[in-house]
């Protein structure tokens, strides 16, 4: 298995990186992972109405949307 270790930028691993193939081969060999992967997959229907309602929110008034690289700029994202 040929995994790739994450680290911030003080050095610290954070995270692990699973080649797809290995990853299939684990979710093979361990019982429960699939079913596990398709529920932190799944999006809650709470969710889906929020993004349905600003998406009708957004076809009404357009105008109304903020510029990404205005919003970029006041909180100094760059």
């Amino acid at each position: 298995m040929n995994l790739q270790y994450i680290s911030d930028n003080k050095g610290k691993t954070t995270g692990v990186f699973i080649p797809i193939k290995d990853w299939e081969e684990l979710k093979k060999e361990i019982k429960g992972l699939s079913e596990k992967e398709e529920q932190l997959m799944e999006i809650p229907e709470w969710q889906k109405n929020i993004v349905r309602e600003r998406m009708e929110k957004y076809k009404k008034n357009p105008d109304r949307a903020l510029d990404w690289d205005d919003v970029k700029n006041d909180f100094k994202l760059d």
